[in-house]
């Protein structure tokens, strides 16, 4: 695989008050309960429902494990359903608060920038058919834009490989937040 790193394993900061499931309590969750919470991770319900159907995992690395394996399973459809949960890198109306704390470094940007950023999206998705996807937690508008502007030299396998590594990285930052080890 090339490119950056995986980001930071540690949890995302949580708001005073919110409490995650411990993973004994993911564990045990009812199905729906289960499927439900691993849809605001990854948008692709064969991914939530094989990931559940795993349980249990007892410790957040088996569960960060099951889910690598179970994306590198998805077919091209379970790839778009989760590719549907990501908005364009740079919009300025993100639908969930995740994203939005993903992109924060886009939050600042200039609108030059900005305009080059949407114009690298048009041309991404023109080329590759689908959402520039990358793990953005972290990163600055700038770094953003670069990664773009290399990713369009990708073949389509190459980028398929790429998405599927940076949707890896991105359920397992979103998993890690959610869970909080019973240590």
């Amino acid at each position: 695989m090339t490119g950056p790193t995986s980001p930071d394993p540690r949890p995302a900061t949580r708001s005073a008050g919110t409490r995650s499931p411990t993973t004994a309590a993911f564990d045990h969750l009812p199905r729906p309960d289960a499927v439900a919470a691993l849809l605001a991770v990854c948008s692709s319900p064969a991914w939530a429902e094989a990931v559940v159907d795993g349980r249990p995992y007892d410790e957040l690395d088996a569960l960060l494990a099951a889910a690598d394996a179970e994306l590198d399973r998805l077919d091209a459809g379970g790839i778009s359903d989760a590719l549907a949960g990501h908005p364009r890198i740079g919009e300025r109306a993100i639908h969930s608060a995740t994203s939005a704390r993903e992109q924060a470094g886009m939050s600042a940007a200039p609108d030059e920038v900005r305009a080059a950023v949407a114009e690298g999206n048009a041309e991404y998705e023109r080329r590759f058919g689908h959402v520039y996807l990358v793990c953005a937690s972290g990163r600055s508008a700038d770094e953003l834009l670069a990664v773009l502007r290399e990713r369009l030299g990708n073949t389509p396998e190459e980028e398929a490989r790429r998405t599927r590594a940076e949707l890896a990285a991105i359920n397992r930052l979103r998993l890690t937040g959610l869970i909080v080890q019973d240590r």
